[in-house]
């Protein structure tokens, strides 16, 4: 019988020098998408998935985000004394439960493999969730749930996978599949950032994963993959042979947060989703767009 998956990591050690100088003084990871922080939108999304225990690897100058997740009795009782009930119920559903987050510090950057690493002790031999803040994901039934309900039927170890074009593929984890079966396919291999060209598909791992512990074995070894960090890749990719990894196409339209071109991009879908902020927004973009072509 395969074990539910309850716990899940999230990495959130990096310094996000994309963003400098905003992130100088506040993480990534709180910068906000239309008007709740990136962090959030990958606990809503695990929480939807049934997440009970949220594990996250940190670094030095992380406490706004650690800050983030308690009570603020103060803005609570302003609220409830200006009647604002409604922002009071939001307030109060950004609070996590006393022992529901544990944090563990990355104390240098050697790699996303390595940041999961740092979590084993609090996993011990359970499945368990991997979600990178970086990449939103807009569906209508969650990424990480839909990951869930077809792990549940094929097990092992599950990636979230993308159609990209080809020439994009070196900039991702690619999957060598064995077999498509549609949404779920089957990998015999995986290749990190593959040089131009030599792609084994177009098929690019998301950050989202569903990992079995022998996973976190894989990577006690510490192997040096591409840029000389340690690869979350490449320990997925040695169950390969066991035929225990499959990616999953999943339905719904992925933003790369981690650039400022995505982030941008993220902020106007998001945005136009709203419906409070849709016309005005709606209406402001299509002037944007005219003006270019008025002065033509």
């Amino acid at each position: 019988m395969k074990k539910k998956v309850t716990k899940a990591v999230f990495p959130v050690a990096g310094l996000g020098t994309r963003f400098l100088p905003a992130t100088k003084s506040i993480p990534k990871e709180i910068m906000t998408l239309v008007d709740r922080p990136l962090i959030q939108y990958a606990i809503d999304e695990a929480r939807a998935a049934g997440i009970k225990e949220f594990i996250f690897v940190t670094s030095r100058g992380k406490s706004a985000l650690e800050d983030y997740f308690d009570d603020a009795p103060e803005l609570e009782t302003a609220l409830k004394k200006k009647g604002k009930m409604d922002l009071l119920d939001e307030l109060r559903s950004t609070n996590m439960d006393s022992g529901a987050i544990a944090y563990v510090r990355q104390n240098r950057p050697q790699g996303l493999g390595h940041a999961v690493w740092c979590a084993r002790r609090l996993i011990g031999d359970e499945p368990f969730a991997v979600l990178l803040p970086d990449d939103v994901i807009a569906a209508e039934k969650p990424c990480l749930q839909q990951m869930v309900e077809a792990y549940a039927e094929v097990g092992g170890n599950m990636v979230a996978a993308m159609e990209v074009p080809p020439e994009k593929a070196s900039a991702y984890g690619v999957l060598d599949v064995a077999q498509d079966m549609g949404s779920v396919v089957q990998v015999k291999g995986m290749v990190e950032k593959p040089a131009a060209g030599t792609a084994p598909s177009n098929l690019a791992v998301i950050g989202r994963y569903i990992l079995s512990p022998k996973v976190l074995q894989n990577l006690n070894r510490m192997k040096q993959g591409a840029g000389g960090e340690i690869q979350l890749t490449d320990a997925i990719a040695e169950e390969t042979e066991t035929g225990n990894v499959h990616g999953f196409r999943f339905r719904g339209q992925r933003y790369d947060c981690g650039s400022k071109a995505g982030f941008l991009q993220a902020t106007v879908a998001f945005g136009l989703a709203r419906a409070e902020l849709h016309d005005e927004l709606a209406e402001f973009l299509t002037h944007m767009v005219a003006l270019p072509k008025a002065a033509q």
